[in-house]
C-alpha cells in the first residue's frame, strides 16, 4: 500500500480568476439541469455511525449513483456543454434553450447533422453520447485499451459509435481530437489544452449542479465543511468543485485536498513542480476515471492556487473505501461506490484509523471538530470489478 501526501501551504499563488465557477453561474447551470425532467436532485449522505468510529465532527458523501440514471456524475458536464455548443450555433441564449426546446424538432432542423467526438474512460463519454441522443444526432466515442465490456456497451446503448483505442486515455483524447479536426467533428473533452479550453470550461461549470446541491443542502442542514476531499484525473471535477466551494466558504476557511491514483497522480506531481506535469504509460490503476495522466490546463490553475493538500493512493484504498461505503455501520446510508469514487473517502478513512498514517492526520489538521465532505462520482459502473472487490475481496487493504 503507497499513500503519500504533499503540502502546497505558503506555496507561491497566482491568485487565478474563479469567478467563473462562482454562485450566479452555478445557480443558472442548475436551473438548466432542472429543465430535464429526469432531472432529481443526488442525495447527501451523513455517515454519523462512520463519524463516530473515525473521530471526527461529521462526514458526509455526496451519492452520484443517482444522476440521470446513468450510475455517475459526468453528464452533468457532457450535458451542459453539448447545450452551449448549441446555443452558440443557433445565436441564443442557453437561458432561452431549456430541455425540451433543446430537444425539439424544430432545433433539429437547425442545426442539421452534427456528430460529437470524445474519449473516455467510461462515465463522461456516456454522458456525451447521452446528450448527441437526446438531440437526435451523432456522437464518436473512443476508449483507451483496458476498458471495461460494460461501460464499453452502456455507451454503445446511447447510440454512440464507439471504439476502444490500443493506447491510455491521453493518446485516445489526441486521436479523437485529430479526428475531429479533420472531419469537421465537435470535440467535447472534460480536459484543456493550450487552443482548447472553451468547451472544457463549459464542462467544469457544467459540474457546479452537483457542487450547488451540496452547498445548498448543508446551508438546510446548517453545517460548513472543515475539509473536503476531491478525487481528480485530468482535475476538471476537482477544480469546478473546488472553484465554487472557494467562492461560497472563502479559501482560508476549507482545507481542500485532491486524490489520486499513485500510477498516475499527475496532479500531484504538478503541484509539487508547480507548472503542468505530464505522466505517461498505460496508467495501470483500478480507478480507471482517473486513470489520466495529462492534466486539465485551467482546471490544473484552479487546484494549484486554491487546494491545500494532494494525495497519491494505491488501488487498496479505493478497494477498501468501496468496502466500507458498501457495508455501513448501525443506521448509516449505504453507499455503492465505484473505484474511482470510493478513492477519496477510502484514503480518508484509513489516515483516521490506521496509526501508521498519523503524520498525514495531523498534517490534514483532522480532529473532533472536522466536518468532512466527499463526493462519491460513480456507482457500479463495473458490476463485475464492484463484485470481484466488495464480495471476493479483491485489493484487500491490510
Amino acid at each position: 500500500m503507497d499513500l503519500k501526501i504533499y503540502s502546497r501551504k505558503g506555496k507561491n499563488k497566482v491568485n487565478f480568476d474563479i469567478s467563473f465557477l462562482n454562485h450566479e453561474v452555478a445557480q443558472n447551470i442548475h436551473d438548466y439541469h432542472n429543465s430535464y425532467p429526469m432531472y432529481k436532485e443526488t442525495p447527501l449522505v451523513d455517515l454519523k455511525e462512520q463519524a463516530k468510529l473515525l473521530g471526527v465532527s461529521k462526514i458526509l458523501v455526496k451519492d452520484e449513483s443517482y444522476r440521470f440514471g446513468l450510475n455517475a456524475f459526468k453528464v452533468l458536464g457532457g450535458s451542459y456543454a453539448v447545450g452551449k455548443v448549441v446555443a452558440d450555433r443557433l445565436g441564443i441564449a442557453l437561458e432561452d434553450l431549456p430541455y425540451e426546446k433543446l430537444i425539439s424538432r424544430e432545433v433539429k432542423e437547425k442545426l442539421g447533422e452534427l456528430t460529437f467526438v470524445t474519449a473516455t474512460d467510461g462515465n463522461h463519454g456516456r454522458g456525451v453520447a447521452w446528450a448527441a441522443n437526446k438531440l437526435q444526432q451523432k456522437s464518436k466515442v473512443f476508449m483507451p485499451r483496458g476498458a471495461a465490456q460494460e461501460r464499453v456497451d452502456n455507451i454503445a446503448k446511447e447510440g454512440a459509435e464507439v471504439t476502444v483505442f490500443d493506447g491510455n486515455y491521453d493518446e485516445a483524447v489526441r486521436y479523437a481530437n485529430d479526428l475531429a479536426e479533420k472531419n469537421g467533428y465537435i470535440m467535447v473533452q472534460d480536459t484543456a489544452w493550450e487552443g482548447y479550453e472553451d468547451i472544457p470550461r463549459w464542462i467544469m461549470q457544467g459540474y457546479m449542479t452537483l457542487a450547488w446541491e451540496m452547498y445548498t443542502s448543508m446551508e438546510d442542514m446548517k453545517v460548513k465543511p472543515t475539509h473536503v476531499f476531491l478525487q481528480a484525473g485530468v482535475g476538471s471535477f476537482a477544480a469546478a468543485a473546488t472553484g465554487f466551494l472557494v467562492n461560497m466558504y472563502g479559501k482560508d476557511n476549507l482545507d481542500i485536498t485532491i486524490v489520486e491514483p499513485s500510477t498516475v497522480a499527475c496532479i500531484y506531481e504538478s503541484a509539487i513542480e508547480n507548472k503542468r506535469v505530464l505522466v505517461g504509460g498505460d496508467h495501470k490503476t483500478i480507478m480507471a476515471g482517473l486513470a489520466c495522466g495529462e492534466p486539465n490546463t485551467v482546471g490544473l490553475k484552479v487546484l494549484l492556487d486554491y487546494a491545500t493538500h494532494f494525495i497519491s493512493a494505491s488501488d487498496e484504498f479505493a478497494a477498501h473505501g468501496m468496502r466500507v461505503l458498501g457495508n455501513p455501520l448501525g443506521e448509516d446510508k449505504k453507499v455503492i461506490s465505484g473505484e474511482s469514487g470510493a478513492a477519496a473517502f477510502g484514503a480518508i478513512s484509513k489516515v483516521l484509523s490506521n496509526e501508521e498514517y498519523k503524520d498525514i492526520k495531523e498534517e490534514l489538521g483532522l480532529n473532533e471538530d472536522s466536518v468532512l465532505l466527499f463526493v462519491s462520482t460513480e456507482g457500479d459502473t463495473d458490476k463485475q470489478n464492484y463484485k470481484d472487490i466488495v464480495w471476493d475481496g479483491k485489493y484487500q487493504s491490510l
